[in-house]
């Protein structure tokens, strides 16, 4: 049976902990950088969105127009830039459009 600790504790404190404790940060981190792409780049890139995925500080985004991929890779900085702030860390460090 886990231990009880009998001292009243934040849930922002107890979460932390708890995904400290279990190693979760990494599977975190990739669902947030996924939901920042979705919140920033709105339905008419999305629609040619079909793969999205964090490795090592660079986001891997598939695309089905090459033309939309071409017009992304104009402003990567400016989208890594956004991505950060949306996700509220620096997470994201490059961008490969494919």
């Amino acid at each position: 049976m886990a231990k009880q600790n009998k001292d009243n504790v934040p849930l922002r404190g107890a979460l932390s902990d708890f995904i400290q404790k279990n190693k979760l940060q990494h599977g975190i981190d990739k669902v947030n950088a996924r939901e920042a792409w979705v919140n920033l780049m709105g339905n008419g890139v999305n629609n040619y969105t079909t793969a999205i995925e964090l490795r090592n500080e660079t986001l891997y985004v598939s695309l089905s127009s090459s033309v939309l991929r071409e017009e992304l890779s104009l402003g990567k900085s400016k989208i890594v830039q956004m991505l950060n702030e949306e996700i509220g860390k620096d997470l994201v460090k490059k961008i490969i459009l494919r």
